[in-house]
């Protein structure tokens, strides 16, 4: 049994396609933060959506981490006690929680379409995203069978009227009130996939992760994650979230962009070039030279990485 003081970190890619720059910034962040401390790494494989996800992009993810130097102690191709290590094989595990949660009360049927989810009357919070208005909460058995006639339905969590609050170990305090800022949030789809905020809950508490570290777009959903470990009785970790890294434009980066992906690294630089750069974008590298994550475990500390986003610069890469 691992001992309850060592620090255990994650990686947990969705494999939807070749991983970019942010992607690897996250894991280096991730790997540092636990390392330095000589705690464990766990590769988890967020491949709930099989149809993105083939396992060939995971099988790659893979072999991308390990040309980088960024190892992990548990996961796909090192085992562990914890498996298995692709959430595609692990949903009996999120429907048990979400039968707790039901048998709680706490879980209702909803019928409403994407567009009707999205309409321009609909609330919106500033990132983009629905605040849902609890169109279906109130829906009574009868109503909701006959609904379900004709469209099978996503199941959400009632969602309490009050404030969630914590301090996140770069970015500070936060809270949300969930009602307001949110609303009642997916469990599962209506096409029966669970939702992101349930599985990982679920998977973290199961792997026994005491630190997550992630982008800055990720820290709205930390409050839905602390009701979900307060109402599964699931002891949360600590959360560490990041700026994000922009392309040289302002945009954020996603996998379509194919200067800053692997693929396109991988044929011009060095793995100890890409980390080396991104280190020093992140402020922990005293210049953009060549380091191996393990050279630059010495250097590394949250109190340098900046709070504002980080725009690439052209000629960087």
């Amino acid at each position: 049994m691992e001992c309850a003081d060592i620090p255990r970190g994650r990686f947990a890619p969705s494999p939807s396609g070749r991983i970019h720059l942010g992607n690897i910034l996250c894991c280096l962040l991730a790997w540092l933060s636990v390392r330095q401390r000589g705690g464990r790494v766990v590769l988890r494989v967020e491949d709930l959506d099989t149809a993105r996800c083939p396992r060939r992009y995971a099988a790659q993810i893979e072999e991308d981490l390990r040309w980088l130097g960024l190892d992990w102690d548990e996961g796909p191709g090192a085992g562990g006690p914890d498996g298995p290590y692709y959430q595609s094989e692990r949903t009996a595990l999120y429907q048990a929680a979400l039968e707790r949660l039901a048998d709680m009360g706490l879980v209702y049927p909803c019928f409403c379409t994407r567009a009707e989810l999205h309409a321009a009357s609909a609330p919106h919070r500033e990132d983009g995203q629905v605040v849902y208005g609890g169109t279906c909460r109130c829906l009574t058995a009868a109503e909701a069978a006959e609904r379900a006639k004709v469209r099978s339905p996503a199941l959400r969590l009632r969602v309490p009227e009050e404030e969630i609050a914590f301090t996140d170990g770069h970015m500070g305090p936060y809270r949300e009130s969930l009602a307001w800022d949110c609303g009642d949030f997916l469990l599962r789809r209506s096409d029966g996939m669970f939702a992101y905020q349930l599985a990982v809950v679920v998977d973290d508490a199961a792997m026994g992760v005491t630190e997550v570290v992630r982008g800055a777009d990720l820290l709205s959903s930390t409050p839905r994650q602390l009701l979900l470990y307060r109402l599964l009785g699931l002891t949360a970790p600590s959360f560490i979230h990041f700026p994000l890294l922009l392309a040289p434009d302002g945009r954020r980066l996603s996998k379509r962009d194919v200067d800053a992906g692997l693929d396109s690294l991988r044929g011009r630089v060095t793995a100890a070039e890409v980390l080396g750069k991104l280190a020093y974008l992140a402020g922990f590298n005293p210049s953009a030279e060549p380091r191996t994550a393990e050279a630059l475990l010495a250097d590394f500390s949250w109190q340098k990485v900046p709070g504002e986003d980080i725009r690439i610069p052209a000629e960087l890469f």
